[in-house]
């Protein structure tokens, strides 16, 4: 074998090697100098930190026994359930439905204030939901919403009863439902 053919070999060689093991160095050398944090949040809704979970906090919460063991998706309402109610009780029951298979691991919870709500409607239009009074718990999430974020939005409940995100009202129910399906695809529970 010729010097030059002996060259040519080692350079095949040379990249052949290369094409495996450099995009190897490049993700380690990414890694530990820390060029591959996340620059974004991957969720829409907001995570409220700390958790509080309502069974401990209200032990006496009717709602906490209507959702034992299921994930709750809550609207609050204090007033007379006029157009921006009826629009929010569509949205969590259009969520609800775009979670295809996994929408019986989803309750539709709506607490209202001291009026109440249209029952014939509420069946007509809603079946399946809850629609209850809990000053209790409503004060509790009305105190646990973010500041910095709008009303009258949809708070998440896990199957163990803690308070888990808030979606505000004008985020893109398709969003809420990206978000809903994430923790339903990670969660082992309910």
């Amino acid at each position: 074998m010729t010097a030059a053919k002996k060259t040519w070999v080692r350079v095949q060689l040379l990249l052949i090697a290369a094409v495996f093991l450099g995009p190897l160095a490049i993700a380690a050398l990414m890694y530990f100098s820390g060029g591959l944090q996340p620059i974004g949040r991957t969720n829409h809704g907001a995570l409220l930190e700390p958790f509080v979970n309502i069974p401990a906090a209200l032990p006496a919460s009717p709602t906490t026994t209507r959702i034992d063991g299921y994930w709750a998706l809550v609207y609050l309402n204090d007033g007379a359930c006029a157009a921006t109610c009826v629009r929010a009780l569509h949205t969590i029951r259009q969520s609800r439905l775009m979670l295809g298979g996994e929408m019986k691991r989803l309750l539709r919870v709506f607490l209202h204030g001291e009026s109440l709500p249209d029952t014939v409607f509420l069946d007509a239009e809603h079946a399946g939901l809850i629609s209850l009074r809990d000053s209790g718990f409503s004060s509790l999430l009305a105190n646990k919403k973010p500041a910095r974020l709008s009303g009258g939005g949809y708070f998440l409940l896990d199957p163990l009863g803690n308070l888990v995100m808030y979606f505000e009202p004008a985020l893109d129910p398709a969003h809420m439902v990206e978000d809903i399906k994430r923790l339903l695809k990670l969660s082992r529970i309910g």
